[in-house]
């Protein structure tokens, strides 16, 4: 059957003629983005998804990931491998902010780009669409000493970001979570909680997680009034970027999910030695709104994947029609096996 094979003359299509791109390009500033140059990025986009990223699928979706001595994951064979290739190909950093190592190119680009990446391989893809949405929640409410610390790594790949919302006893509902953060002599803070579904939480493709945390500080008024929200990297950064100490955050189990069975949904364990440290973006008590941000984002990329996986299911059932051999030629003498004997052969 034939593998996933990126649309790229109908997405060059909707850019150009429907949505209203060439409008955005006279208008905004990208003067050396043409026409020509968004051909080239979804050719080699495309032919990244289709020879580096859907070749895994089926092999992780058997393979799984593997939670290894009680708090490190372990992804599948060429997941890592494939990460580096997108991180070095600049894939997540297209939509970015230039300041901090982006390409300053139009989001409704990185959009086709991310389609072929959730049709080839949903599973994959779900550790970059949580980092986008985590680079564009810093970006839009983090001071600007911490986005200096951050975006560089996140958007350039070396990094990934996480939506760390709800635990155990609250469900759907945030004004019930008990995650809690002290502050320090320095500025920073120590948080402390379990939350749970936290997608690619823990993993080996890249050399640091910067973890986006909702929890209380000491004065928080009740309700979702009081969650303020949280910086929390897997490694404390070292002053020149580097990642450092081991910080107190830990995977203590790996949710097992029909169809992404590649991708990491963890149970995350915050301040079982005393605290995570963090920093807080935005400011306090306004948590929930900050995380919006990037709450929209996946909202919108979780839509952008069903658009995919239809795309990738069509192709799947389209080439099993055109190869099933069913029946006889007229005219040929063959015998055609009865619909019955069809049924018991397919079982």
């Amino acid at each position: 059957m034939a593998d996933y094979k990126a649309p790229t003359r109908d997405m060059a299509f909707v850019l150009k003629e429907v949505s209203g791109f060439r409008d955005m390009l006279r208008v905004g500033n990208y003067d050396e983005l043409s026409e020509d140059l968004v051909d080239a990025i979804l050719d080699e986009a495309a032919r990244f998804a289709e020879s580096v990223v859907a070749p895994l699928n089926r092999l992780g979706d058997q393979t799984g990931v593997a939670l290894v001595d009680g708090t490190q994951v372990r992804t599948p064979a060429g997941f890592a491998q494939a990460y580096r290739q997108y991180a070095e190909g600049g894939w997540g950093s297209l939509q970015f902010d230039p300041e901090y190592g982006g390409q300053g190119l139009p989001f409704s680009l990185a959009i086709p780009v991310q389609e072929m990446l959730h049709a080839a391989n949903m599973a994959w893809g779900l550790c970059p669409l949580l980092s986008q949405g985590a680079v564009e929640a810093l970006a839009e409410t983090a001071s600007a000493e911490l986005k200096q610390l951050l975006l560089p790594k996140m958007i350039a790949g070396e990094w990934t970001g996480t939506m760390n919302l709800t635990e155990p006893q609250a469900g759907s509902d945030l004004a019930r979570i008990r995650a809690t953060a002290r502050p320090t002599d320095d500025g920073r803070y120590l948080v402390s909680g379990q939350k749970i579904f936290i997608t690619w939480g823990e993993h080996d493709m890249a050399e640091n997680i910067v973890h986006l945390v909702l929890a209380r500080l000491p004065d928080a008024p009740p309700g979702v009034k009081g969650i303020s929200l949280f910086a929390v990297p897997k490694f404390i950064p070292n002053e020149d970027g580097s990642p450092g100490e081991r910080n107190d955050c830990y995977a203590v189990s790996v949710e097992h999910k029909l169809g992404i069975h590649a991708s990491p949904t963890c149970v995350m364990s915050y301040g079982d030695n005393g605290g995570a440290l963090g920093w807080l973006v935005g400011a306090p008590h306004q948590g929930l709104a900050c995380m919006f941000t990037m709450m929209n984002n996946a909202r919108l990329t979780v839509g952008l994947q069903g658009v995919a996986v239809a795309e990738a299911a069509y192709q799947q059932a389209r080439a099993y029609a055109e190869e099933r051999r069913q029946g006889s030629l007229p005219g040929s003498g063959e015998a055609s096996p009865s619909s019955a004997t069809r049924m018991c052969a397919e079982c």
